[in-house]
């Protein structure tokens, strides 16, 4: 067996613990590497740059993504249009590292890994293994399946789950990490690595009819987190398409283990039967998940963002000053509850000329640092209602008159996604029609660097959701540790994270009520109108006092070092 990446000084030595192999579909390390669509990838690199600075032996396994997600355009109309992001693993990654081969369609396709190492602040790595089909010996579709992001049909998304789940098993085999690890799935995408240790403890063996040992077993190397609350997210394929990628044999394995049921194999099922411990991503993404699945116990380890990635050095500076330590301990960042207004006002200004300079830059048209600037940045999926501000032109005509208000969006609108498309063009049809009046922006390919200048820049984070179908959100937590505050409705980590007129300010009703646009939207106009504004325009100082607290008592728990910690303890020694 070879020895493990960079054994010398891996965090996965043979002298070291239960090493956890962290499994996603995507991970966003850096703006350069377009592995990465949105939250889930963000939050992925997030946890790992925590795993780095918390000296946890950990590491990562993802796809290559070699075409990336995409470049996004939008026309006057707001009409989007995707082009590939092209990156090359070989220019920018270590490696590449051995291959291994795993079985789909009745081929062997063959996998090879490039390595990207992160480091903590003391020094300790993190490892993250990129798979990659781009190899001669594969055939030309072959050569593809690590090429796009969520691209493609049941079959290229089928593939790609084969790869990452057996192979990424494989290839971790290869690169010498033995029965001392265990597995952490992110989502459902990676769920058939059950499947490769179920058929690591067969020794070639069929799987018996009775698999208790084997289920248990299994279940013993395995966390799971789900992220989606909503039935119609989860990865289902047809029964014909498994037997025809995975074969009779596999097949009839996950007929035997029960997570073939009903014609369909559903990814989250699998994971779920197959791991000793799940857990949903915020309380109420908790609950909602609960009644989904209500055969399995489900926790909730809620979501965070890594500071030392999100805060923006105008306020990072700041901190150094006054919090010594918050870069190790996210929870010194309780103490910026007593940093000086006008220094917080001062980082603030700083942080958000800087923003405006890079929307004048884009977009030619003027936006004014004396404005009160509402951002809103999300993938752009129709559940997230990024219009519903423009619900009552008139009503946002008549609070902008008195109290000027000026407004940023960005986010990506999958491909096929023609709800989120029609959004955009929504959002663009109300920025021409309140042209003079408001500037409204939407911001092109939005991606990690532009989010850094939005979340450090803006007055107001805005976030509307559909109820109950945000499972956390991460960008309000984004802006709360560069104390800019929330704006959002009750749902996904707001729930936790909302105190009313101290860190921010909640949309309409709480749970267990629905949502209802109009409603939600006459909410919105009226803390807008007669909070909001007003306290901005009229008392900065009791602003600037909602800015610390969202840094002290959200910043100090909406992160990744609280988050992975939580995993250490409740997932990964449970």
């Amino acid at each position: 067996m070879t020895a493990p990446v960079e054994s010398a000084t891996s965090p996965l030595a043979a002298s070291e613990p239960m090493t956890t192999a962290y499994f996603s579909m995507e991970i966003a390390v850096s703006s350069d590497l377009p592995t990465y669509s949105g939250g889930l990838g963000v939050l992925a690199g997030d946890t790992l740059w925590s795993a780095a600075d918390l000296g946890l032996p950990v590491v990562a396994v993802t796809l290559a993504h070699r075409k990336g997600y995409f470049h996004q355009a939008l026309a006057a109309d707001g009409t989007q249009t995707e082009r590939d992001d092209v990156w090359s693993p070989e220019e920018t990654l270590e490696g590449p590292r051995p291959i291994v081969t795993v079985e789909i369609g009745g081929r062997a396709v063959f996998v090879r890994s490039f390595v990207k190492t992160i480091e903590g602040v003391d020094g300790h790595r993190v490892p993250i293994v990129f798979l990659d089909t781009a190899l001669p010996e594969n055939s030309e579709y072959d050569q593809k399946l690590t090429d796009h992001l969520y691209g493609g049909d049941d079959a290229y998304r089928l593939a790609q789950e084969i790869v990452l789940g057996i192979a990424g098993v494989e290839m971790l085999r290869a690169l010498g990490y033995d029965s001392r690890v265990q597995f952490h799935m992110n989502e459902g995408h990676s769920a058939l690595l059950t499947l490769a240790l179920v058929e690591e403890q067969l020794h070639g063996n069929e799987c018996p009819e009775q698999p208790a040992t084997l289920i248990e077993h299994t279940k013993q190397r395995c966390v799971f987190t789900t992220h989606t609350p909503v039935p119609a997210g989860h990865d289902s394929f047809p029964e014909d398409l498994v037997v025809e990628f995975l074969g009779e044999t596999r097949t009839e394995s996950l007929r035997r283990l029960g997570v073939l049921e009903d014609g369909t194999l559903n990814m989250t099922h699998v994971a779920l039967r197959l791991s000793r411990t799940t857990n949903a991503v915020a309380m109420r993404h908790g609950e909602v998940s609960r009644e989904m699945f209500p055969d399995y116990e489900i926790r909730a380890i809620t979501n965070g963002v890594h500071a030392g990635r999100w805060i923006a050095p105008p306020v990072a500076a700041l901190l150094d000053r006054h919090v010594s330590g918050w870069r190790r301990d996210n929870s010194d960042l309780r103490h910026a509850i007593a940093l000086p207004l006008d220094e917080l006002r001062a980082a603030h200004a700083e942080a958000k000329a800087g923003l405006l300079e890079q929307v004048r830059a884009r977009t030619q048209r003027p936006f004014h640092e004396d404005r009160f600037t509402i951002a809103f940045a999300r993938r752009a999926a129709e559940y997230k209602r990024p219009d519903l501000l423009f619900r009552d032109i008139d009503r946002l005509r008549s609070i902008a008159a008195n109290q000027p208000i000026q407004i940023l969006f960005a986010g990506k609108a999958h491909p096929r996604d023609e709800g989120g498309k029609r959004r955009i063009r929504n959002v663009v049809e109300a920025a021409n029609a309140l042209d003079g009046q408001i500037s409204v922006a939407w911001l092109e390919d939005y991606e990690m660097e532009l989010a850094k200048w939005l979340v450090a820049g803006a007055d107001l984070w805005l976030n509307n959701p559909t109820k109950p179908h945000e499972a956390s959100g991460t960008s309000g937590m984004k802006a709360a540790l560069n104390g800019v505050p929330s704006l959002s409705t009750l749902d996904g980590w707001w729930i936790e994270g909302c105190i009313e007129g101290v860190t921010g300010w909640s949309i309409g009703t709480p749970p267990p009520a629905g949502s209802d646009d109009a409603a939600e939207a006459a909410s919105m106009y009226d803390k807008l109108e007669h909070v909001i504004l007003p306290t901005y325009y009229g008392n900065p100082a009791a602003f600037d006092e909602v800015r610390r607290a969202s840094i002290a008592f959200n910043g100090s728990f909406f992160n990744t070092h609280r988050m992975v910690m939580q995993y250490a303890r409740n997932a990964y020694a449970s």
